[in-house]
């Protein structure tokens, strides 16, 4: 087994964790049974995202079985997405891959995923033709995928899935992102175009619940929608003159109608129509331009991505 040039693995592979006490074990297993027998050089990177069950012990016992383990404990509770960003800048491998804890994400594809990297690919996505989830959360996922068409400039047949695999140089560009709302699928569009997926098998949860609320989801669509774009302020802007034409046309017809026929309006019922009309597209308009400035002062405060409480590594993998 070689070290690869300048890289400590060819390997990293980053796995955020919240109230996963159940399942990590079981994925460290398979890992290392996805990777060992062709001799891969490896490490995994746990991120506990400040769970509230006994994660901690899990993983605990998973450093005490296997080398190359590092394990980073968040203080506080910040989303999936940021805890990457806390893996991400502990990772040394010459590839880096992302996969959630829970095993519906199978190790067995991670050589696939590696078999896929050239020069002429940065990212590979692992897509599944089959999503053994929720109807609610594959109808969230379709939502969130159209709209990255559109803000991202992402093609079409892409799926943003989060099990995917990207080289060390995309995590380079990556991790300078500082702000406190990162979105990992809009930084790698960022920097790069050469991507591809392949397609897996979604497996079933292999213990618990998911984790991911609809509260959780709609976070992640604000992160890309107001993160990546300005698309919302320009639409806000289209519906606020569309508004305008309306209500200067409806009163033009009111006017011409009172002069030039026996048609008077009457009742506070259309006034009330327009009112909350407008109103309603006016404090949309402003919720908008807010969310982008309470970003701003959350960024100028400099809010943290991430607060850590402590890390540990028994990395002993030597040239």
């Amino acid at each position: 087994m070689t070290k690869e040039t300048n890289y400590l693995f060819t390997i990293s592979i980053v796995i955020p964790v919240f109230n996963s006490a159940k399942t990590v074990e079981k994925l460290m297993s398979e890992i290392f049974t996805a990777l060992n027998a062709d001799n891969y050089a490896y490490e995994t990177i746990f991120v506990n995202d400040s769970s509230s069950d006994s994660s901690s012990i899990s993983l605990d016992n998973i450093y005490s079985k296997y080398q190359n383990i590092s394990i980073i404990e968040l203080r506080k509770n910040s989303g999936q997405d940021n805890a990457i960003m806390a893996g991400l800048k502990y990772a040394s491998g010459k590839y880096i891959v992302i996969m959630d804890d829970d095993l519906q994400h199978h190790p067995r594809y991670i050589p696939e995923l590696l078999n896929e990297m050239s020069d002429y690919t940065d990212v590979c996505y692992a897509n599944f033709p089959i999503k053994k989830q929720k109807f609610y959360k594959n109808l969230g996922s379709w939502f969130a995928n159209s709209c990255a068409t559109i803000l991202l400039k992402k093609p079409k047949d892409i799926y943003l899935s989060p099990y995917k695999i990207f080289n060390a140089e995309i995590v380079s560009e990556i991790i300078k992102y500082a702000g406190p709302y990162p979105y990992l699928d809009g930084l790698i569009f960022r920097v790069t175009n050469k991507i591809k997926q392949i397609n897996v098998d979604h497996s079933e949860r292999y213990a618990g619940k998911g984790n991911y609320t609809l509260r959780k989801s709609i976070k992640v669509w604000a992160n890309l929608a107001t993160n990546f774009s300005i698309l919302p302020l320009r639409l806000s802007t289209i519906f606020g003159f569309l508004a305008a034409i309306s209500g200067f046309l409806l009163g033009g017809f009111y006017i011409v109608s009172f002069f030039l026929s026996d048609y008077t309006p009457e009742g506070w019922s259309s006034i009330a129509v327009l009112v909350l009309f407008f109103g309603g597209i006016q404090l949309i308009a402003i919720g908008v331009i807010g969310e982008y400035l309470g970003r701003l002062f959350l960024l100028n405060n400099k809010e943290p991505q991430y607060v850590l409480k402590q890390t540990k590594t028994n990395i002993t993998f030597k040239e």
